[in-house]
């Protein structure tokens, strides 16, 4: 079942751009596999929120959790680098990718449906406190627990493949082993204290040593958002993980 579905998102992922005649164009995903019983989704309710949701809440015989990062080609993140507002090449690819995921989950859905088994599919994206700016169902924090990568000094999850792309996730209640989390960091500053290059790209002041303030960060995705809105929703920077040494690998290998 584990190479089913990995295989079902890698081929969907290939041929996306093709059929869709998107803008975007990604590298193949990275796909890792959660136990919808493993007892950090519990600590979740203490480290982003009281009300974030267990699997077990969305899908009473829940199993397991299906976690992906969709990495952009590398030449979008190239596009996003100084000033204030994100490149129109990465508003654009936040809005295609987030298109991409929602279709994805459908998809997956459909397939896992044919094979006997029920899903339940979380939003991609706003599915947030807009007042607290944190959501229910943290899609990195999941990533997290599935074992896909590590947190960064710019909070954000830094993969084997880097962090320029988007997460997706889907719970289900097909039994699929779980994948083992890394035990190392992915992170150059968590590992030798070498690398602050994400804090040097946040020239907005959102993001520190020992701070982030989401809400400074907000403004600038609202920035963005407003100077993109012919695009679609764009509430999106990404300046922090763009052209950093973690943007398209893991730098601590």
């Amino acid at each position: 079942m584990k190479e089913k579905i990995q295989s079902l998102i890698k081929e969907f992922v290939k041929t996306y751009k093709i059929k869709h005649n998107t803008r975007t164009d990604w590298d193949e995903p990275f796909i890792a596999f959660a136990s919808a019983d493993d007892p950090l989704f519990l600590k979740l309710k203490t480290i982003v929120s009281e009300t974030h949701k267990l699997p077990t809440d969305l899908l009473k015989d829940a199993k397991t959790v299906v976690s992906y990062f969709i990495p952009f080609k590398k030449e979008i993140a190239l596009s996003n680098i100084g000033g204030k507002n994100c490149s129109k090449e990465w508003a654009t690819a936040y809005i295609e990718t987030n298109k991409l995921i929602a279709e994805l989950n459908n998809y997956l859905s459909k397939e896992l449906e044919k094979l006997g088994f029920k899903s339940v599919i979380p939003p991609p994206t706003h599915d947030f406190d807009e007042k607290k700016l944190i959501s229910d169902w943290s899609h990195k924090h999941i990533a997290f627990i599935a074992g896909l990568g590590k947190f960064g000094l710019h909070q954000m999850l830094i993969t084997e493949k880097g962090c320029c792309g988007r997460l997706g996730s889907l719970i289900t209640n097909a039994p699929i082993e779980p994948t083992e989390r890394p035990d190392k960091e992915f992170c150059l500053y968590k590992y030798n204290k070498t690398c602050k290059k994400c804090i040097e790209n946040c020239t907005f002041g959102a993001l520190k040593i020992d701070s982030f303030d989401r809400h400074k960060c907000y403004e600038i995705c609202l920035f963005n958002a407003r100077s993109y809105s012919k695009l679609g929703l764009a509430d999106v920077c990404g300046k922090c993980i763009c052209v950093t040494p973690c943007s398209f690998n893991n730098p601590c290998k």
